[in-house]
């Protein structure tokens, strides 16, 4: 139908005329409340948005002499971090004169993420950056 018997036909429905493909010959167009339809997508939007889980970076420090239980403490809070979906950034941070504990720095990171091997893989393993060494471990894929 031409342009006009359709806004005609669509003002006697009091509903909007709206353009669905303006390439195609002749342009197609639909009779509908376009307040509603937009409602509804909106609605649609909101329902994705909740379904989607977002990934959380959670950081874990230690020193580069860090004490058995505060390994342990803290490797229990990555073991968390992890089993909830969230990666993990694990680093030993050096002051001072302590860089040239670099050796005890890797080796701790190294014992950490065999630790954590089964319920993680490594993204990035143990690098010195500066004054800091570090690894990032994410979920393991769940079977």
């Amino acid at each position: 139908m031409t342009l006009d018997e359709a806004l005609e036909l669509a003002q006697k429905r009091e509903l909007d005329l709206v353009e669905i493909s303006a390439d195609a010959k002749p342009p197609v167009c639909k009779i509908i409340d376009f307040g509603k339809f937009r409602y509804e997508q909106q609605k649609k939007e909101r329902e994705a948005k909740k379904k989607q889980h977002t990934i959380v970076l959670k950081e874990i420090r230690f020193g580069p002499q860090t004490d058995e239980h505060d390994f342990q403490f803290k490797l229990k809070h990555a073991q968390e971090f992890l089993t909830e979906g969230n990666k993990v950034k694990a680093y030993v941070q050096f002051k001072g004169r302590a860089i040239m504990y670099s050796n005890q720095g890797a080796e701790l990171l190294k014992r950490f993420v065999s630790e954590l091997k089964e319920i993680s893989k490594v993204d990035q393993a143990p690098t010195l950056e500066g004054r800091r060494m570090t690894t990032i471990l994410s979920p393991a894929k769940k079977k």
